[in-house]
């Protein structure tokens, strides 16, 4: 199982080009089963959809009208296929999922001796390269009772350094190589922010929370241009693959906004692309000079701010209020003090960049509902700010988002990810208040839905159907986990598409299929309004269309999703 993931992300490419196929003139799609919302956020149904040679929609309704009012378009017959809007993930990390796919994956290894064969493998496959990066391990679903060493690699691999990170991407284990050429010792201090894992002797055992990974990541080769961009060629091949037409990608670097502005003009950005950059240090400064950006055709936007409060539930670093129920001794951390959040937020919102931040544990999401309390309350209204994940909030605390007007944006697939995990962490009371789906939206928030790739899965139907049932794949628990949380169908599909498209100031361009916006749709292979909520994850996209052009085809449903299940 371990490169299935792999040989998918990599076996299954398109046969025509980036652009299977950019219709001229005026095209009518018909004999289509198609869904979509209205500005009333009602469901509504088609069969026809007209759309222009620029990539706008005309009309959407019913085939004969549709053939009298453009009477010289194009037809496709879609024989009765089911058509969508194109899916908008509203937090995945772009160039992180290109990368994970070209580095050691751990995500299915099943205990520690299985993870230690697959790293003496890709060892061996690859004497050339100077580290061995990757990551994805979760001791959790090893069964271990404690985190791996560094030891543990270097009975396999010790003659260079490696260097994993877990599968949430808060902690990362390293050998004593990669530890000696970062010169981290017994004096190391643990920074802010961060932890250092040790031993009983205050030896440092390999693991790295947080910030702590800093401290290795800044002796790691730079990354080349030509590596970014088979990276970000990687990733977008997934994302149309699996039905993506958006993306809100959660903390754009400097070089990878250079390459989403050069694919954007060059017509080679097949994904649209909303980006958060991130931090408010030197890059955010030198790209607020010039204002919020967005590209021609909307491709690619850059007008949000990402921060972060803390870490993971996982690697117990998100800020909790009260100790971690399975680790009374440990709270979690906050990555900044209350003072020092509160001017990142303003910085930003100032210079009237939407602020998004990540923040899992109570005490983290409570600190940043307090620095958005602070801003002015027209900045708040102006900027529809985000909480990124609000996993687990107060429940006190809940009702802040929707009195300042805060917008929860959060990953279904980590509740079913967690759900083996998360109650042993905060207890019985505070999981009340954890991925809390149903308690946001009856107080009328609007929830932004996406997967937190390469987290998990970029499906996004796997998102629908964690949404929908709270099971795994297996259908457990049998009544779902927590279940007075879940979602409705129609309720999960608005969250990845037009409250998905609100988030990201982009309801009038994106997230329907209505007259005057982009074009972007997808063909699947079921009806997920009529089948059972069970069979939601088998969806398979047959095609994906971004502003009138077929961007992805298939002509079978072999193409496969992410090996992704286990706790975080």
């Amino acid at each position: 199982m371990l490169n299935r993931y792999r040989s998918w992300v990599l076996g299954i490419g398109m046969s025509c080009g980036v652009v299977c196929s950019a219709p001229a003139g005026m095209v009518l799609i018909e004999n289509a089963d198609g869904y979509t919302l209205n500005r009333k956020q009602q469901l509504v149904q088609f069969d026809a959809m007209a759309f222009d040679e620029q990539g706008k929609i005309r009309a959407v309704g019913h085939a004969r009208a549709l053939r009298k009012q453009f009477p010289t378009a194009s037809h496709i017959d879609l024989q009765g296929k089911t058509v969508l809007p194109g899916l908008i993930d509203a937090h995945g990390h772009i160039m992180g999922l290109g990368v994970s796919a070209l580095q050691l994956a751990l995500r299915s290894t099943e205990d520690l001796q299985q993870a230690q064969r697959a790293i003496a493998d890709y060892a061996a496959r690859f004497p050339q390269k100077q580290w061995i990066l990757g990551g994805e391990w979760n001791q959790a679903n090893w069964k271990l009772e404690r985190f791996p060493s560094a030891q543990d690699i270097d009975a396999v691999v010790r003659d260079r350094p490696v260097w994993l990170s877990r599968v949430d991407g808060h902690a990362a284990w390293a050998n004593s190589k990669a530890m000696q050429q970062a010169g981290i010792s017994r004096e190391t201090p643990d920074p802010t922010g961060g932890k250092i894992e040790r031993d009983e002797y205050g030896n440092p055992t390999g693991i790295f929370i947080d910030s702590a990974m800093e401290l290795i990541d800044k002796v790691l080769p730079t990354a080349t241009e030509a590596e970014n961009r088979q990276a970000l060629d990687t990733a977008l091949q997934i994302i149309r693959q699996s039905g993506l037409t958006s993306v809100h990608d959660a903390g754009v670097s400097a070089p990878a906004d250079y390459l989403f502005r050069e694919y954007a003009k060059a017509g080679r950005l097949t994904v649209r692309v909303y980006g958060m950059i991130g931090g408010v240090g030197e890059f955010f400064d030198s790209i607020a000079a010039q204002g919020p950006f967005s590209s021609d055709a909307d491709r690619y936007t850059l007008r949000a701010v990402k921060l972060f409060a803390d870490g993971a539930l996982g690697s117990r670093g998100a800020a909790l209020l009260a100790p971690y129920s399975d680790a009374p001794q440990v709270s979690g951390l906050l990555f900044k003090s209350q003072q020092e959040m509160n001017a990142m937020v303003r910085k930003a919102a100032q210079q009237h960049y939407q602020v998004n931040v990540h923040a899992i544990g109570d005490a983290g999401n409570r600190q940043i509902l307090d620095a958005f309390a602070a801003l002015p309350a027209s900045l708040r209204t102006e900027l529809r700010n985000r909480i990124e994940h609000a996993q687990v909030v107060s429940p006190e605390d809940i009702p802040r988002f929707r009195t300042l007007g805060i917008i929860p944006s959060m990953q279904p697939t980590h509740a079913t990810s967690d759900m083996n995990m998360a109650e042993s962490r905060v207890g019985p009371q505070r999981i009340r208040g954890a991925y809390a789906w149903r308690s946001f939206l009856q107080q009328g928030s609007r929830i932004a839905c996406g997967s937190d790739f390469p987290v998990e899965s970029s499906n996004p139907f796997w998102g629908i159907y964690a949404a929908v049932t709270r099971q795994d794949m297996q259908g457990q628990p049998r009544n779902g986990w927590y279940s007075g949380q879940v979602m409705t169908v129609k309720e999960a599909f608005r969250c990845f598409t037009l409250d998905a498209a609100y988030a990201a100031h982009q309801e009038n361009i994106l997230g329907s299929l209505e007259t005057g916006k982009w074009a972007d749709f997808i063909v699947i292979d079921r009806n997920i309004f009529r089948i059972p909520a069970r069979q939601i994850y088998q969806t398979q996209v047959l095609e994906t269309w971004v502003a009138g052009q077929r961007v992805y085809r298939t002509g079978t449903s072999t193409a496969g999703s992410a090996e992704v299940s286990g706790t975080r």
